[in-house]
């Protein structure tokens, strides 16, 4: 009769562990689940924090006015001058877009020749936006290729040209297919990578005008 209950309470016993041992396997897939579900989004509330669209009225203006992808703008902004509208490079390049004197001259020429705007003006996040959005798709328009335009914007046409006229480099007339200059590969390349990231992003929200078919590449 003892051998009998002694059984009893081991078998009792046996199948609380079982029990607790379950619940503790279901608490901990349940667990790895929400964190699984949870990492996604996490992900992506970093990605769009260092990725923002930060002046994005002035982009998606500017952007529909000269016909560009204003994923190619904040990619732009981003690697130029991290968004701050007081940024001054060791060239006096100013503003969101980053725009020397030289440049800032010749774009008034074009768009703003009767208005009284002035260099210093571009630290004004509307007027540096419409003037380096207007740039960029000007570069845009003349190259075609994403990867030259941002190569363009950053070292100018006249570099561009001279490489593009060089076979070594250039991939038809239009485009490059290498960029020998150690700053200017690294620009295209941050540029890069900063469209694609806003690509994945936002580019189901954009109201993207032009479809970029080439890949920058990787810095070497």
């Amino acid at each position: 009769m003892q051998s009998r209950k002694t059984t009893g309470k081991t078998n009792k016993q046996s199948n609380q562990h079982r029990l607790r041992g379950s619940t503790i396997f279901f608490l901990l897939l349940l667990l790895a689940s929400a964190v699984l579900f949870a990492l996604p989004q996490g992900l992506r509330k970093i990605d769009s924090q260092t990725h923002p669209r930060k002046y994005s009225e002035l982009v998606e203006k500017y952007a529909a006015e000269y016909e560009i992808d204003p994923l190619i703008i904040y990619s732009i902004i981003r690697t130029e001058s991290g968004f701050d509208p007081n940024a001054q490079s060791n060239v006096d390049a100013r503003g969101l877009m980053q725009i020397t004197e030289e440049t800032f001259a010749w774009i008034k020429l074009k768009i703003a020749s009767g208005e009284d705007i002035t260099f210093d003006q571009l630290y004004d996040p509307e007027i540096n936006v419409r003037f380096g959005a207007y740039f960029l798709s000007r570069c845009i328009a003349r190259y075609g290729d994403i990867s030259t335009a941002a190569a363009a914007y950053h070292s100018g046409w006249g570099t561009v040209d001279k490489l593009l006229a060089d076979e070594r480099y250039a991939q038809d007339e239009h485009t490059l297919k290498e960029f020998p200059y150690t700053q200017m590969n690294l620009y295209v390349y941050k540029v890069g990578r900063a469209y694609e990231k806003y690509t994945e992003l936002y580019g189901a929200e954009a109201n993207s005008l032009i479809t970029f078919s080439s890949t920058p590449p990787v810095a070497k």
